[in-house]
Formats: C-alpha cells, sequence, structure tokens
C-alpha cells in the first residue's frame, strides 16, 4: 500500500473543498486498486456529490437544518456552536474508498470528492490518500 497526507486550506467558514484534482494525481500511473481517502480530524468529513451547480451550498445550508450552530451542544469549547463541528462526522464520514481502474478514479460524471469542514477554529486539515493495488 501506498500512502500520503496533504494539507488542505479550508479557511475560517464553513466550506466545501474540491480535491478530486489532488486525488487523481495521487493514482495517476497506478493501475487497478482502490484509493482510500480519510481525514483525521473530529470536526472535518468527506462527501462525493457534485460541486459547482449549488449542491456544495446546498449540503451547508442542509447540515445547518440539521445541526445549527446554537448552544444547545454540551461540547462547548471553541467558537459559539462548535458542539455541532463535533457531531458533523457521524453524518458526514471522514472517510470514502473509491475503485481506481487503470490509474483513474472511476468516479460518475458529476461526482467529486470534497472535504466538508464546518469547523472555522482550524484552517487547516490534513487529508490521507491511501492506494491499495489490485
Amino acid at each position: 500500500m501506498r500512502s500520503d497526507v496533504i494539507t488542505v486550506q479550508t479557511g475560517s467558514r464553513p466550506t466545501v473543498r474540491d480535491i478530486t484534482a489532488e486525488a487523481q494525481g495521487f493514482v495517476s500511473g497506478e493501475g487497478d486498486g482502490l484509493l482510500h481517502v480519510f481525514v483525521p480530524h473530529a470536526t472535518a468529513g468527506l462527501a462525493i456529490i457534485e460541486t459547482g451547480s449549488g449542491s456544495d451550498d446546498d449540503l451547508l445550508t442542509a447540515i445547518d437544518a440539521l445541526l445549527p450552530t446554537d448552544d444547545r451542544w454540551r461540547h462547548r469549547h471553541g467558537s459559539p456552536g462548535h458542539g455541532r463541528d463535533h457531531v458533523l462526522p457521524a453524518f458526514v464520514p471522514p472517510y470514502a474508498t473509491l475503485p481506481v481502474l487503470g490509474g483513474r478514479l472511476a468516479l460518475g460524471t458529476w461526482q467529486s470528492i470534497c472535504l466538508v469542514d464546518t469547523n472555522g477554529d482550524n484552517p487547516t486539515r490534513q487529508v490521507r490518500f491511501s492506494f491499495l493495488p489490485a
């Protein structure tokens, strides 16, 4: 298995950041196998969604509706509502496994690999790519 970590700047606001190009670069030149993507953070996740047509903003709106940033959370350190950031990975998991065929990600036409980060207190994230050859 080959594995590497990239650093992603997500900023101080909730964001959906497309990391498909970085993932494709990691598996380029490989044969068939599986790409495992993992975010080693307690307040971020990964989603396979369409981007650029508003779906990324729709996802953040849905997260806000499901997990509002108010004072209901028992986990209270950090900025107001930060407890919801710690619940996020139960709904947007911190991992994804994707097929790789001939060194290309086998994603659907409109699918992208996206880092979902609602935690404005941590603007820098790590993402681990691991390739397991067939």
